[in-house]
């Protein structure tokens, strides 16, 4: 009998599927643990859960569920435009953000194709690149962040397709308005740059991106549902770009991408305002106290401008798997060349406290072994 792999792409063989953070589900199973007694601090979710206006809404919603969803998002979308000051021309949803990155796989990349991005950027790039059979350049930066200057050395003709995370995931690192400006200026206007802007709600001054949109730039802003709105479970993003770059990616999306019920429950919560801020106070007082607890614990991090911290444990996975016996999920960073670090979602105050609990408990017993 032949081997599958013998009719399949070829690129797909080395091609590493995404792991996500362990579910408590799993957790549970695995360790004989109540869900009550475990906290998850590993995927960057709102632990305030969905604002209650879009979980009106996604009930009413589920009254209709019989029926195919508007396709096109029309009211999701017409909110979007409102809100950011364009058009719905404008605008394309997605099955969460993680899609769109896709869409421009499908609209761009070929076998030999070339796509730049930081060292320690999100993983998605480089697994979208490698599905179409393109190459990932990943540029070193310093301080684990992105070296937008030497990116722009590694322009070549093979280029096609930048993805720039801002803030960085998972490091947490922030580009500036002036570098991102000075950037601008130099990409060649055939190369479609992607800004990643899933945490841009966290930020007290976002860099302003969608000026190049403004501009007719080959530029697609990526934000999301999943962060700050707490709808991560029902996979719902968007894109921003000019209206002719939005009608190329509308090509390659699937019929209904983005169901019903997450278009309601993402269209009454982008009208929640006193969600929003409550997130952001609980963000921004989490990430204070973590950061807090790391330097008198004398752990090195890196202040964090989301809703998640990197830390540096020594060795990353012992120490993740020493805090799943506890109860407690982090997530262990060895697929990001950062083998040292785990990255922290922050929690309600009460599961922040649990967390570095649990932390001292493992150092101290790792530190006694030694």
């Amino acid at each position: 009998m032949t081997s599958i792999w013998d009719h399949a792409h070829p690129h797909l063989r080395d091609l590493i599927v995404y792991e996500p953070g362990k579910p408590i589900e799993e957790t549970e199973r695995e360790f004989g643990l109540r869900s009550d007694q475990i906290i998850k601090l590993a995927s960057n979710e709102n632990p305030l859960g969905p604002s209650p206006k879009a979980l009106e809404a996604m009930h009413a919603a589920l009254a209709t569920a019989n029926f195919y969803p508007d396709g096109g998002g029309f009211h999701l979308r017409e909110a979007l435009a409102k809100k950011l000051g364009v058009t719905r021309e404008n605008i394309i949803l997605g099955n969460g953000s993680n899609e769109i990155i896709e869409f421009v796989g499908h609209a761009f990349l070929r076998p030999g194709d070339e796509v730049l991005t930081a060292e320690h950027a999100f993983v998605a790039y480089k697994l979208i690149a490698a599905l179409f059979g393109a190459r990932t350049v990943e540029v070193p930066g310093p301080d684990y962040s992105h070296d937008l200057h030497a990116m722009l050395e590694q322009i070549t003709p093979r280029t096609r397709a930048i993805f720039i995370a801002n803030p960085n995931n998972p490091t947490g690192t922030l580009i500036s308005q002036k570098e991102i400006d000075e950037f601008m200026s130099g990409v060649p206007n055939d190369v479609v740059v992607t800004f990643d802007e899933a945490y841009y709600e966290f930020l007290d001054d976002p860099p302003n991106t969608l000026r190049f949109v403004r501009e007719d730039r080959n530029v697609i802003v990526l934000r999301t549902f999943s962060k700050m709105q707490g709808l991560a479970n029902l996979r719902i993003g968007y894109g921003i770009a000019r209206p002719e770059l939005i009608r190329l990616l509308q090509k390659t999306r699937q019929p209904f991408n983005a169901n019903g019920i997450a278009q309601a429950g993402a269209l009454a919560g982008l009208g929640d305002r006193d969600h929003e801020r409550a997130t952001k106070r609980l963000a921004d007082q989490g990430r204070a106290y973590l950061q807090q607890q790391f330097a008198a614990m004398r752990l090195a991090f890196l202040p964090g401008s989301a809703n998640f911290v990197l830390v540096n444990v020594a060795d990353g996975q012992s120490v993740f798997k020493a805090l799943l016996r506890k109860g407690v999920i982090v997530r262990a960073l060895t697929g990001y060349k950062l083998p040292e670090w785990i990255r922290i979602s922050v929690g309600t105050m009460e599961q922040n406290r649990k967390c570095i609990e649990a932390l001292r408990e493992v150092l101290a017993r790792d530190t006694s072994a030694a």
